[in-house]
């Protein structure tokens, strides 16, 4: 379902805190002509005159998207920042692996 910026970011934060203890988010984002179907193969479309960005986030059965005009690209970006920063806590650290190889005594 295509939201505000606004509703995007606080239904996003839910969708977050629902999959906390189990499950994932998976957002991406691209840019974003405006057009909803292929562009023709003969002749040139005309180019638009503005691009946006489309985020979109999935969980579970759960799908939410918006767009984000260049304008209002700023604003947007500080506070999904802010919110992935606020959320990011579930994730696990990776190992290190020891690169330094441990001696052994020959007997």
């Amino acid at each position: 379902m295509l939201l505000e910026n606004d509703a995007f970011l606080s239904e996003l934060t839910r969708m977050f805190q629902r999959s906390k203890n189990s499950g994932s988010v998976s957002i991406t984002m691209k840019r974003w002509d405006g057009h909803n179907k292929p562009k023709p193969r003969t002749g040139n479309p005309p180019e638009p005159t503005e691009y946006k960005c489309l985020f979109r986030a999935t969980a579970k059965n759960k799908k939410i998207s918006t767009v984000v005009s260049q304008k209002d690209v700023t604003k947007f970006q500080m506070a999904y920042c802010t919110l992935l920063k606020g959320n990011l806590v579930a994730l696990k650290r990776g190992e290190k692996k020891d690169t330094t190889k441990k001696k052994t005594k020959a007997t």
